[in-house]
């Protein structure tokens, strides 16, 4: 036979009101833990279910980490590569330069030595000049604290500037001594082909004779080219042609 929902349920309750008092309140009882555990076992299932959430959510950090480790150790074996690398290069670098300064060091002793013999050997201008360069240089190459490279770089420099004082024209005024007695005189320097001299009231005109190694007194129709040619060096006045007598080359 087949009930209705309304008629099942009006049948359940009459049947329920139907049992004796004892035995309802037995099965109340019996429904009620039914419900006290149905609410347990759902209290733990939802503990589960945030355990399992968090669960997911560290191994998802813990995964990305890992990832990030991994990468950020790939590239610290390259850089550690790198510096490895960097470090023989160093190493190598410093051998190469012992080696260096072992040879370099008879060349720029040689190059020093030179640079005296043509300061003793050239005309006389800027002496005190030049001579202080020289003995700076014998200085420096003694010093440990200056690389070789930076004692070939001031040799060289050194040399430049006496190529320059070849092709270059120059007025300066110094002390002129000749037989002990010192003057103060103004010098024209032309080149390396003539050094000349001119007294500052301009009356006494003279030049170094190289082939004699000694000043000596210029006629006085030279007196205004010299005159003129520390104008010119001192760009005073346009260049122009100068007579007056040069060194003659050594044959």
């Amino acid at each position: 036979m087949v009930f209705s929902k309304p008629l099942g349920a009006a049948i359940m309750a009459a049947t329920l009101f139907s049992l004796p008092a004892a035995a309802l309140e037995n099965t109340l009882e019996k429904q009620e833990s039914i419900d006290k555990s149905a609410a347990a076992s759902q209290t733990r299932i939802d503990k589960l279910a945030d355990q399992t959430g968090n669960d997911l959510q560290a191994y998802r950090t813990a995964s990305q980490r890992l990832e990030s480790l991994t990468i950020y150790n790939q590239q610290m074996e390259k850089l550690i590569a790198s510096q490895q690398s960097e470090v023989a290069s160093i190493k190598k670098q410093t051998a190469d330069i012992d080696n260096i300064e072992t040879g370099a060091l008879p060349l720029m002793l040689k190059m020093t030595e030179t640079l005296e013999e043509l300061l003793k050997a050239d005309v006389p201008f800027l002496k005190d000049e030049r001579q202080k360069r020289l003995e700076n240089l014998r200085e420096l190459i003694d010093r440990a604290d200056v690389t070789a490279g930076e004692k070939y770089r001031r040799i060289m420099e050194a040399y430049l500037v006496e190529v320059d004082y070849g092709r270059t024209i120059e007025a300066y005024r110094g002390e002129l001594v000749v037989s002990n007695d010192a003057r103060t005189v103004d010098f024209l320097r032309i080149g390396r082909v003539g050094l000349y001299y001119q007294t500052l009231d301009g009356n006494e005109s003279g030049r170094w004779n190289n082939s004699r190694g000694a000043w000596e007194m210029l006629d006085s129709a030279y007196r205004t080219s010299v005159r003129d040619g520390l104008r010119i060096a001192r760009k005073q006045t346009p260049p122009e042609l100068l007579t007056l007598p040069v060194n003659a080359p050594a044959q």
